[in-house]
């Protein structure tokens, strides 16, 4: 039986890329997006390389998620994989930075994958089986300055995962993360930040990403297929983090450093 694939955040970018990668290997995928037209267009795009359907959900809203399990219990009678990818980006220092956009952050970097993965380990532990993979980022083993409020939504999503991974393993279910350095995306569009300068530095650093989401995916779903529990898609993120780790003296260096720059930066742009 082909695998019953759902990917939030699927209309572009990773998403969208994951979805096809999916298609490829003959699963079936069901994406979803808060952007309707982009979500159609979407379908229609991929539709050439498989069995793929669109709907329109937030992962901030409860009702959304419980739309979502009753078209697959009807479509499908279960699910093998849930992709929770949808995310945004913020910017700014701590004391800068308001409590609104910290609120939205945490809502949807986060509780949006809490969401996703409280709505469908029921329907997992059901079946014996299943698989979370949950969208996280270099940014939650490597905290850069300025980015407090995106390191901490998700640092949250590995410690989560790294729970679950343990907790749902007695019920056949496997959990992955993925920690991937910057890429090319849109995830700039999303961007918030209090600071004018911080944005062109953001949009700078997504723009001059060496891998594209086609061929981060790629490498996603080949670890996922294996049930590698963190996947580290960049060998350059994968190196910063075993040197947090082995050498920590010389990432406090390397943050430290940045750190300066950073305040030299936005201190001249006032």
């Amino acid at each position: 039986m082909s695998k019953r694939v759902l990917i939030t955040g699927g209309a572009s970018g990773l998403g969208k890329a994951l979805a096809e990668q999916y298609l490829k290997q003959g699963c079936k995928v069901l994406i979803t997006d808060i952007h309707n037209e982009r979500g159609e267009q979407t379908t229609k795009t991929l539709r050439q390389w498989g069995d793929i359907n669109f709907l329109m959900a937030d992962t901030t809203r409860d009702q959304d998620w419980a739309n979502l399990v009753s078209w697959v219990e009807q479509h499908w009678g279960g699910i093998d994989v849930v992709v929770n990818n949808a995310g945004v980006a913020a910017a700014g220092r701590i004391d800068t930075m308001s409590m609104e956009d910290w609120d939205w952050i945490i809502d949807i970097n986060l509780k949006g994958v809490v969401r996703g993965c409280r709505a469908f380990t029921p329907m997992m532990k059901k079946a014996g089986r299943g698989q979370f993979i949950n969208i996280a980022s270099l940014a939650a083993v490597a905290n850069a300055p300025t980015m407090s409020s995106y390191n901490v939504t998700k640092a949250g999503v590995l410690s989560l995962s790294e729970t679950l991974r343990h907790e749902l393993a007695p019920y056949g279910i496997s959990v992955s993360v993925v920690c991937p350095s910057f890429f090319q995306t849109n995830l700039a569009e999303s961007l918030r930040s209090s600071e004018a300068s911080l944005q062109g530095t953001v949009r700078k650093l997504l723009a001059g990403g060496k891998l594209s989401a086609d061929q981060v995916a790629e490498k996603v779903v080949k670890a996922a297929n294996k049930k590698t529990f963190m996947i580290f898609p960049h060998i350059e993120g994968k190196a910063l983090y075993l040197i947090k780790r082995y050498a920590p003296f010389l990432y406090d260096l390397g943050l430290a450093d940045a750190s300066r720059k950073m305040k030299r930066k936005l201190d001249s742009a006032r």
